[in-house]
């Protein structure tokens, strides 16, 4: 008598489901990764830095006597409203990573906004009334340099690197 022998084939331990799930794991976790470096390095260098930035807050603004650039303060987390504050100046220690926020406040014009900084190649896009844009820069060079806005010549002020 003969007996018939089944044709059984072994099934390999590692699936093709699991293999598909190991790769698409495998995506996203670079991607992680590569936004993460990305955003890891200030607009005028090109490298990453991996420091806590420190956030400064400019509101760009009007009032009767025109267009002006006010601080909030981080310390307290509300707004000056001191006629003190127009177009501040801003000191930063020399090798701060600085995480520049730009919020446009300008409600009763609804005028578009920016700011720049040329020697730290910080240029916002022109922001519609309420929008914000983050900018991170390294301040590596002491000095004091002039931040402006193109769109309105009378919002300047400057930034001061402190040894």
């Amino acid at each position: 008598m003969v007996k018939k022998q089944k044709n059984k084939t072994k099934s390999s331990p590692i699936s093709k489901g699991m293999i598909i799930t190991v790769a698409i794991m495998a995506a996203v976790v670079a991607g992680g990764v590569y936004y993460f470096w990305i955003s890891a390095v200030p607009v005028n260098v090109d490298h990453p830095v991996f420091q806590t930035a420190s956030n400064v807050y400019i509101l760009a603004t009007h009032n009767d006597q025109g267009y002006y650039y006010d601080e909030q303060s981080t310390k307290t987390g509300k707004k000056t409203i001191s006629s003190t504050n127009v177009n501040p100046p801003i000191h930063i220690p020399k090798g701060t990573l600085v995480a520049l926020h730009v919020i446009n406040e300008d409600k009763d014009t609804g005028s578009d906004q920016d700011l720049n900084i040329d020697a730290f190649n910080v240029h916002t896009r022109h922001l519609k009334y309420f929008e914000a844009q983050t900018i991170n820069f390294l301040a590596d060079k002491e000095g004091t340099y002039p931040y402006y806005s193109l769109i309105h010549p009378e919002m300047k002020g400057s930034i001061t690197v402190d040894p």
